[in-house]
């Protein structure tokens, strides 16, 4: 089993979602978090004050999948997040040791 965890832009969030549904991903956590990479952030005026807004909004998806769906999972996000704009954002795919359903007990793969 893999952790993906992808940065992405706000307004790809639906996009993302809804391709990953279509993939047969069942469940999914979405954050809104701020930061920065290569953009540097950018300047906008307010009240006639021009200022520096360094941390831009994004969104971080966390998803579990298992081995076998995970280039198509990296693949659907990929594709529906990418404008081919700077800022686009980031995967990241990390193992997953141990997993437990609460609930139950249950624990590996059939916790997904």
């Amino acid at each position: 089993m893999k952790w993906v965890v992808a940065i992405i832009k706000p307004f790809k969030q639906d996009d993302v979602r809804e391709a990953l549904t279509a993939v047969g991903v069942t469940g999914m956590t979405a954050s809104e978090v701020r930061g920065f990479g290569r953009q540097k952030g950018h300047t906008e005026l307010y009240r006639g004050a021009e200022y520096q807004v360094d941390f831009l909004p994004k969104i971080k998806i966390e998803i579990a999948v298992n081995d076998d769906i995970l280039d198509q999972v990296l693949e659907v996000i990929q594709q529906s997040a990418r404008t081919g704009k700077i800022g686009d954002g980031k995967i990241f795919v990390t193992d997953i040791a141990k997993s437990i359903r609460i609930r139950t007990g249950e624990s590996g793969p059939s916790v997904l």
